[in-house]
């Protein structure tokens, strides 16, 4: 079978497409012939090794960890799944529901332990998938195990988002994408920002109450408390880190959620701290899921008949092209890679 592999040091120009054999099941595995990826930032942080980040992984090391396909193969005693279910792998492998705890933190797709699934056919617990919406295509369901995940968790699970309340989203990536549209069908209202009109044009026709362009209103901040009239953002979904990471504890109201996500604009921030006092915000991390989520997550979806945004595809042998187009930025949503028919 086919799968990307990086064999030397951490560059993109060490990516290579290779040949492997085809793994066989144990006794309580799964074989998933996946279909589709997408991809995410944190693949580039790890196989560009941006602040030393994923130096510790085995050799040769597959990527990718957002992806779909379908169960071609069970162990004698798998139980939860069956041959021809369409599933998608878990980021967190041994995160079954529960806070998360380090045993658990260690178990992602790419890192120390499992590798990724940017392969033809992969090998996993059966206690490490879980069903996709019917609805969605391969493509739209491989959208779902890190971003969309997170953003469930950010708005609904941790955000506790309600009917009316104003959501604020920074930028136009997976995240962003799925956490406007969680919030929308949950009856709340969005601000979403980006430096691009055309981007946010695409945002107020997904659903945008009102938009701000960063770059022309670099107070951002005050635009977000403009449109609330003086009240406030109830939840941040933090996305940029370093370059906004205050400005979004201006826009918060007094007792409002910020659910810091990422860090794209800088992994370190000067915070005035009297603020986060000031503001009685809860600020927590958020660590993508855990299976019993991400099952609400796609419950959900196949409710309300939600369809991830994926900006554009790629064949499994233009993978460079994916990630250069990853690099660049100029995406709305989700960039995918076609792995098999």
């Amino acid at each position: 079978m086919k799968a990307l592999e990086l064999h030397t040091s951490q560059s993109l120009e060490n990516l290579r497409l290779s040949e492997r054999p085809r793994p066989k099941p144990g006794p309580n595995d799964v074989i998933v012939e996946m279909k589709a990826a997408t991809l995410n930032y944190r693949d580039l942080i790890y196989l560009t090794g941006m602040m030393g980040y994923g130096a510790d992984f085995p050799l040769p090391l597959t990527p990718l960890s957002d992806g779909a396909g379908i169960v071609v193969e069970t162990g004698a005693a798998v139980t939860r799944v069956k041959k021809g279910d369409r599933v998608a792998p878990l980021f967190y492998q041994d995160w079954h529901s529960g806070p998360i705890t380090r045993e658990a933190s260690a178990s992602t797709l790419v890192g120390p332990h499992y590798q990724g699934i940017a392969q033809e056919y992969v090998k996993l617990s059966e206690e490490g998938v879980a069903l996709i919406p019917p609805h969605l295509s391969y493509m739209e369901a491989a959208a779902l195990p890190c971003a969309g995940l997170t953003a469930w968790n950010a708005v609904v699970t941790r955000g506790k988002v309600k009917p009316g309340d104003w959501v604020l989203v920074q930028g136009t990536g997976g995240v962003s994408l799925f956490a406007l549209q969680f919030a929308k069908a949950a009856g709340a209202r969005v601000i979403l920002t980006s430096s691009s009109d055309e981007k946010l044009e695409k945002g107020r026709a997904l659903g945008a109450d009102h938009t701000i362009n960063y770059k022309a209103e670099p107070n951002w901040a005050g635009a977000v408390l403009e449109a609330t009239e003086g009240r406030g953002a109830d939840i941040v979904v933090e996305i940029g880190g370093g370059e906004t990471f205050q400005q979004s504890l201006f826009a918060i109201r007094p007792g409002g959620f910020i659910g810091f996500v990422g860090f794209v604009s800088g992994a370190s921030a000067e915070v005035l701290l009297a603020l986060i006092n000031a503001q009685s915000a809860r600020i927590e991390g958020i660590s993508i899921g855990n299976r019993e989520e991400f099952e609400a997550m796609a419950r959900a979806i196949a409710a309300t008949g939600l369809r991830p945004v994926i900006d554009s595809t790629y064949a499994f042998e233009d993978y460079r092209a994916a990630f250069g187009a990853l690099q660049a930025q100029n995406h709305m949503g989700k960039i995918g890679i076609e792995i098999a028919a």
